[in-house]
């Protein structure tokens, strides 16, 4: 009997397929068709603490003139506006557990340790079983140093954990000077969870009109190498926490891939949106047909095998090749 059931962050999972964080995952029929073809666990819609201070700044500026005359009030409307931002998100995660069987981790875009590191009870109030923290702090200011930028995650993570019991998360970008000492520091403050990687906005440039748009919202298959690697990296030197795969992962050979480098799970997304959310269902029917061809009968029994062989694990280590083949 065939078994692909596994643990993330202490929370039993059906199989290790998560649905991850998108705009599919703010309608509640979405996330009844994940639950209902198989999912493991989904990651709700974040909320943005930009988009929580955006709306409030909003609603200021449409009153200015009361606040003029009324300047005490201005904290007190700016509180209120927050307050109605957090409580939608609330209400959908109560409604969303009240829904489906499966885990729900509820998700916050973040930038800052501040006030808003509250809402994270209020969100473990409402039902969520962990917590994913979408920690986005791009690198693009030169008066800043790394340390800083790096203090700022886990200024933000132990102001989470002082706030919440339920499993917490990191979700993180690869933009760091050496990403396997800010994962341990993670862990050494509480990160119950690594997600590798965040997809971040990519602009382009459009010839035609000489302008900047959008390029592929959808990841590709051979994205999936950068998680690949570092997950292997993180998984051979037993950090201390899950770690799960985020990007590139579209069907059941990106997930098995991920596994056998010692990945807890995979968070899935794009191939949803190409493929429907149904194809679940058939990631899932794969993966137990590679299991039986292999002789499997259980998710561990081939997590992290691809880094028993000491040459395979040094390769993941391997910045260029010395050689390649289609090299003279």
């Amino acid at each position: 009997m065939i078994n692909i059931s596994t643990t993330y962050m202490g929370l039993q999972l059906k199989n290790p397929l998560i649905v991850s964080s998108s705009k599919l995952t703010e309608d509640l029929e979405n996330i009844k068709l994940c639950a209902m073809y198989g999912a493991g666990a989904v990651v709700l819609k974040s909320i943005f603490e930009e988009q929580i201070r955006g709306e409030s700044e909003a609603h200021l500026r449409k009153s200015n003139e009361m606040y003029y005359w009324y300047p005490e009030a201005k904290d007190h409307v700016m509180g209120l506006s927050m307050e109605a931002s957090l409580d939608k998100y609330l209400d959908f995660v109560k409604t969303v557990k009240a829904s489906v069987d499966i885990p729900v981790i509820a998700s916050i875009n973040c930038t800052s340790a501040v006030e808003w590191t509250k809402f994270a009870k209020a969100i473990q109030d409402a039902g969520a079983d962990a917590l994913e923290l979408n920690i986005s702090i791009f690198p693009f200011d030169a008066s800043l140093k790394s340390s800083e930028i790096e203090d700022q995650y886990l200024q933000i993570l132990v102001a989470v954990k002082k706030e919440v019991t339920i499993p917490v998360s990191v979700k993180l970008g690869s933009y760091f000077t050496n990403l396997c000492s800010m994962a341990s520091q993670l862990v050494e403050n509480g990160a119950q969870g690594l997600v590798f990687f965040n997809r971040f906005f990519r602009p382009d440039i459009d010839i035609n009109t000489m302008e900047v748009v959008t390029d592929n919202h959808f990841s590709q298959p051979e994205e999936q190498n950068v998680p690949l690697r570092w997950i292997a990296l993180m998984a051979g030197r037993n950090i201390g926490c899950d770690l799960v795969a985020s990007t590139g992962i579209h069907y059941h050979i990106g997930m098995i891939k991920l596994l056998l480098a010692g990945a807890t799970a995979v968070q899935v997304c794009s191939t949803l949106y190409i493929n429907g959310i149904p194809y679940i269902e058939t990631i899932l029917k794969d993966l137990r047909e590679w299991m039986k061809e292999h002789h499997f009968n259980q998710i561990s029994d081939f997590r992290g095998k691809a880094l028993q062989d000491v040459a395979t694990s040094a390769s993941f280590e391997r910045i260029q090749f010395m050689k390649r083949d289609f090299e003279d």
